[in-house]
């Protein structure tokens, strides 16, 4: 055993004999787990066609329930009146990865009603809602689900595509569960097999679609395409001639403009504005702005105005009746800080319109969502690391901004007693790192200790990627936190974990420097990619004296049920991490795999696991847990981010009081919580014994 094996067991038992002395008290949060869980979330604001209203969907989460009310509201866009609410939101429809599916209105023209997609009463249909505030109304019916929908320009005619029916769906299952499931390589391994996960809001039996990403074992039934005379009430099938016309993509322009990222087109003048983003796919990409005047057009006119050129900019828009297009622009440098602006495709001139600490574009951490815009104003769900997600408006003329709902302010209020910063730090090698810090409060002289996460960290960063610690409680109770941005995701697997652990290293030695924390109660987590540096750091340093993760990392049953999947999953593994089998690659595995490496594993480690994902880790959870250095959760029926709300409160508090323990020495005095205590009393003092015996 290595000298920093010794140090990290004795910072560890430094640490341990501090329970002695810990107050028996409550825990009283100014920011608590059920707090941060149920959280107001909002939809993408859609503003009517005369640009006056606005529409959006709240969902909050219930902890007692385990479930999520969502509701659709509209709102005067001058403010001077509270939203009013218009209908039921369903059930919140989620991807196989457990990201929420955009809730999207339709306004009619003549901003009579919104229309929306939603699942109530165990089905998905097309409803409608009155601004006027009266009830809303279900507008298709029949035996299938809703797919996807469109209203006519005239506001007269729905048209709606629906897949299989309902008991055709129940009865695919029923035929897989009595006869048995044939394994092939659309079979999800790793999981239960039957209704096992969500799809569209619903458990059901599942297949994968491309790569680890899970489809409906009947998504392959074609849609049936339907419409539906709004004033009569008749339905009709209609003729593929009929279905309305597929979205413009970024594949229709390849042969004009190469490398088009994300476009959206003026529905009146037909002109496109586009991103172009060239260059290494996950490692600072190229973005250029640009507009076509038609879609057979060749003549590229590009944004060559110092606000647009070499900047990172993530979300395009027309404004409505005028030759500009809204552009956002999401810096790395600034921690993701927004700004919006507005370019005059025909003069050139492009102004700022706003600044934000934060996200004009929601709180989502893998893709901002986008305002609602009219030809005078902007409807954007702003949020920062300091407050939580509400609706104002952005003047595009003046940039004055208004709130226009706010259903967290008590949290904010809560939130602001919280010292919030956006730090940036180099490493040794000159790389810029950037990170939201939330200061604990400090007892005495003493520095507090340090949690830090890795990934990404925008808008309201809440729990860091996948939401699974709650930093602002944790720093309320005493544990500085640190969510750290990836500054890119190299294609090669070492050098981005190691940059991951040179961030946590550099950000450890500078806030040691300035006596802002204990650089020896360091703990760590993450998600995903976070939990693979949270890995490779504690193999590689002895920075961590606690760790935390949410997701699996590479493993030879990674690899084995993975391997079922064929040539694309191969074919990923090896450009992304550069393995191919364990006997193929063995020194990259050797590099890689925490099964080779457990000896390397220092720190205490909580895995709070997925079912879906858990038996991937069991190679290296599994003796860990039998060495008492682990201890393992797994929650049924969680795809890779965990969504249900009593499973996310028991994360959110278990990971609170599991850094507390090791790197504050408290325990939590509430009775129910005596077995965790027991079991992290015993890792502890194996631990003591392992350093004795050496």
């Amino acid at each position: 055993m290595s000298f920093s094996f010794y140090a990290t067991i004795r910072r560890i038992l430094c640490v341990g004999l501090l329970l002695s002395v810990f107050a028996v008290v409550p825990q009283v949060f100014a920011a608590s787990p059920r707090q941060l869980v149920e959280i107001a979330d909002f939809s993408s604001p859609v503003v009517s066609p005369d640009g006056t209203r606005v529409a959006f969907r709240v969902s909050r989460a219930s902890i007692e329930r385990n479930t999520y009310d969502t509701v659709w509201y509209v709102q005067r866009m001058d403010g001077l009146s509270l939203p009013q609410r218009v209908g039921d939101g369903g059930v919140v429809l989620r991807d196989s990865v457990g990201v929420p599916v955009p809730a999207m209105a339709v306004w009619s023209p003549e901003g009579r009603w919104i229309y929306y997609r939603a699942r109530l009463n165990g089905r998905v249909d097309v409803w409608r809602a009155s601004v006027d505030g009266g009830d809303a109304e279900r507008v298709t019916g029949g035996d299938a689900d809703v797919r996807d929908f469109a209203l006519s320009h005239n506001g007269k005619v729905l048209k709606y595509s629906v897949g299989p029916t309902r008991e055709d769906v129940a009865a695919a299952e029923k035929a897989d569960y009595d006869h048995g499931i044939r394994v092939d390589r659309s079979t999800p391994l790793g999981q239960p097999l039957f209704r096992s996960g969500y799809n569209e809001g619903r458990p059901t039996t599942q297949r994968l679609g491309s790569w680890f990403y899970r489809v409906d074992l009947t998504a392959s039934v074609p849609d049936r395409w339907k419409a539906i005379d709004l004033a009569s009430g008749t339905v009709r099938d209609i003729a593929p001639s009929e279905r309305p016309p597929e979205a413009l993509t970024a594949s229709d322009l390849v042969k004009q403009v190469p490398h088009v990222w994300k476009l959206t087109r003026d529905r009146k003048s037909g002109r496109i504005a586009l991103l172009t983003r060239t260059g290494a796919r996950t490692d600072h990409p190229r973005i250029g702005l640009a507009m076509l005047p038609a879609r057979g057009s060749h003549q590229l006119v590009k944004c060559e105005a110092e606000a647009c050129t070499g900047k990172r900019i993530s979300g395009v828009q027309w404004r409505p009746g005028t030759d500009e297009v809204i552009f956002t622009v999401t810096p790395y440098d600034h921690g993701f800080a927004q700004s919006i602006y507005r370019w005059n495709v025909d003069t050139g001139v492009v102004h700022l319109v706003a600044m934000s600490s934060g996200m004009f574009g929601g709180e989502e951490r893998w893709e901002p969502g986008t305002c609602g815009v009219s030809s005078k104003a902007l409807a954007c769900v702003t949020a920062s690391a300091n407050r939580p997600p509400r609706l104002e408006r952005v003047d595009l003329q003046t940039g004055a901004r208004q709130v226009l709902f706010d259903p967290n302010k008590a949290l904010a209020q809560d939130l602001s007693k919280i010292p919030t910063q956006l730090l940036r730090w180099t490493d040794a090698k000159g790389r810029t790192f950037t990170g939201q810090l939330y200061s604990a409060r400090r007892s005495g002289d003493t520095p507090p200790p340090l949690f830090v996460t890795y990934y990404w960290c925008m808008g309201f960063v809440r729990g860091g990627a996948g939401d699974e610690w709650p930093l602002a409680a944790m720093a309320e109770q005493g544990i500085s936190t640190l969510c750290i941005n990836a500054p890119s995701f190299p294609l090669n697997a070492v050098k981005g974990y190691s940059m991951g652990q040179s961030a946590v290293e550099s950000a450890v030695r500078l806030l040691a420097s300035q006596g802002r924390i204990d650089k020896s109660k360091v703990g760590m987590g993450g998600l995903s990619f976070g939990s693979d540096v949270t890995m490779w750091t504690l193999t590689h340093s002895d920075v961590i004296a606690a760790a935390s993760v949410a997701s699996p990392n590479i493993s030879s049953m990674y690899y084995l049920l993975g391997s079922n999947i064929g040539k694309s999953f191969l074919s990923v593994l090896r450009s992304n991490w550069q393995l191919g089998a364990p006997d193929e690659t063995p020194r990259q595995w050797q590099k890689i795999s925490p099964i080779l490496n457990l000896d390397k594993i220092r720190a205490p480690m909580l895995m709070q696991f997925p079912e879906q994902e858990y038996i991937f880790a069991l190679g290296y959870a599994i003796p860990m847990m039998l060495s008492h250095r682990a201890d393992v959760y797994v929650f049924p029926n969680e795809p890779h981010i965990k969504f249900q709300p009593r499973h996310k409160f028991a994360v959110y508090t278990r990971n609170l009081d599991w850094f507390r323990f090791w790197l504050q020495g408290y325990e939590d005095p509430d009775p129910s919580k005596a077995p965790q205590y027991i079991h992290w009393r015993s890792m502890r003092s194996s631990l003591r014994q392992e350093y004795i015996v050496q």
